[in-house]
């Protein structure tokens, strides 16, 4: 089971700590980490959609800990609220119950288990399923999306949600299909929204004229009710980390990595850089053939959020080149390591850097040794030296050139 838990308090070693907590108790959770005491309280129109679940310290900064707990608790949709306690007892944890707190947990001494218990818990309670609107309903209920009614669509389910954007799934009424429908929350005509959506628009009428097999397809584009919108290709198949779990046989490895180079090849030529390249970004179309998603567009709206959040959010930044993580200039190279760490992943089974806390691995992506393969898996590491070198200047210079080394490897692989 995966997470997406934000931790909020004022101490950095605490936040630390519940960080490693989280990372060693589920499977590749994205882990942000607010700190009130410096950046003060979170925006009121701070929802936490992009999380389902919140670790609170009764220390946050200046107000108390069940201040921050009943305003967070209030606010709509806000996700389930595990409280850290520094001086528990029956009163103090009656008090937190009362004012919100989805449970409890002693601070001073972090029970691991009682603490992935209580999130799981949490998890629970956040993961039940919406309900699906009935089909006697009026048509525009049937087609609202969060805010938004667009027509020409039947709302199906939800899928994600992240500051950014919401995503549902969708029937078509026009061609009867499923579609995937990425609603932006910020308006395109207020404030820093212009841009956001003059960015948005670029993106789609770049988007709108690829048409490769490993690249989604987008079907639609447009503005209901002030939010921006783009209709995808919907892949009932799930993405990459199912398979990668399952396991990947060298050859089928190298198959994959040659869909997404071709993909590559595709996007960087229309001018377009993924910036998100992950597992959970490539897409499954059949028992054989992989897309990607999600190429430049959520991206940049994810950064651009980052920088206005007034807190420290960060995402798990296990695919992310070393140029990138330390906010330097980054070009298709930065593209090409992304797609080495996931080509290691297949292979492996496991992620090459990993850490408790997001700048731990950024560090270890700049610093820690490359990573070896076995020795029956050894005539693949030229190819992923090339690709996940710490010095741009040593990779691939460009997808075209990564895909001949792929190719010309899986040449060999058919002799042997």
């Amino acid at each position: 089971m995966s997470a997406r838990v934000l931790i909020i308090d004022g101490r950095g070693e605490f936040r630390r700590l519940l960080a490693h907590h989280v990372a060693t108790g589920f499977d590749a959770p994205t882990i942000a980490e607010y700190d009130p005491a410096a950046s003060g309280r979170l925006p009121a129109d701070f929802s936490g959609s992009a999380y389902d679940a919140v670790l609170l310290g009764d220390t946050p900064g200046r107000e108390t800990g069940l201040e921050w707990l009943r305003d967070l608790s209030r606010r709509n949709g806000f996700p389930p609220i595990i409280y850290l306690l520094s001086n528990p007892g029956a009163d103090a944890e009656e008090q937190a119950l009362s004012a919100g707190a989805h449970g409890c947990l002693a601070s001073g001494k972090i029970d691991h288990a009682g603490l992935v218990a209580a999130l799981r818990s949490a998890l629970a309670r956040r993961g039940q399923p919406l309900r699906q609107p009935a089909r006697t309903e009026e048509t525009p209920r049937a087609s609202r999306f969060g805010d938004a009614v667009i027509r020409g669509y039947r709302f199906v389910g939800q899928l994600a949600e992240n500051p950014v954007s919401s995503v549902y799934l969708a029937d078509s009424e026009r061609s009867g299909e499923k579609v995937v429908l990425k609603v932006l929350h910020q308006p395109p005509d207020t404030g820093s929204g212009e841009k956001t959506f003059d960015r948005f628009l670029g993106e789609y009428q770049i988007a709108a004229g690829l048409s490769h097999p490993n690249v989604a397809r987008v079907h639609g584009f447009g503005v209901a009710d002030d939010h921006a919108y783009i209709a995808m290709e919907y892949f009932p198949r799930g993405d990459l980390r199912a398979r990668i779990k399952a396991g990947i046989e060298p050859a089928q490895a190298l198959a994959y990595l040659r869909q997404m180079a071709e993909a590559l090849v595709v996007l960087h030529g229309a001018g377009v850089l993924h910036r998100d390249l992950k597992p959970g970004n490539v897409m499954v179309r059949d028992g054989s053939s992989v897309a990607l998603i999600d190429y430049g567009l959520s991206k940049q709206f994810a950064l651009d959020a980052a920088v206005t959040s007034g807190g420290e959010i960060f995402g798990t930044p296990y695919y992310m080149s070393p140029e990138q993580g330390h906010g330097r200039p980054t070009d298709a190279r930065s593209d090409i390591y992304s797609l080495g760490i996931i080509f290691y992943e297949m292979l492996m089974r496991r992620k090459p850097y990993v850490a408790g806390s997001p700048m731990q691995v950024i560090y270890k992506h700049a610093h820690q040794p490359l990573p070896e393969l076995p020795a029956h898996l050894k005539r693949f590491e030229g190819l992923l030296y090339n690709c996940i070198a710490k010095d741009p200047q040593r990779r691939y210079a460009s997808a075209e050139r990564l895909l001949e080394e792929v190719r010309e490897l899986e040449r060999d692989e058919t002799e042997r």
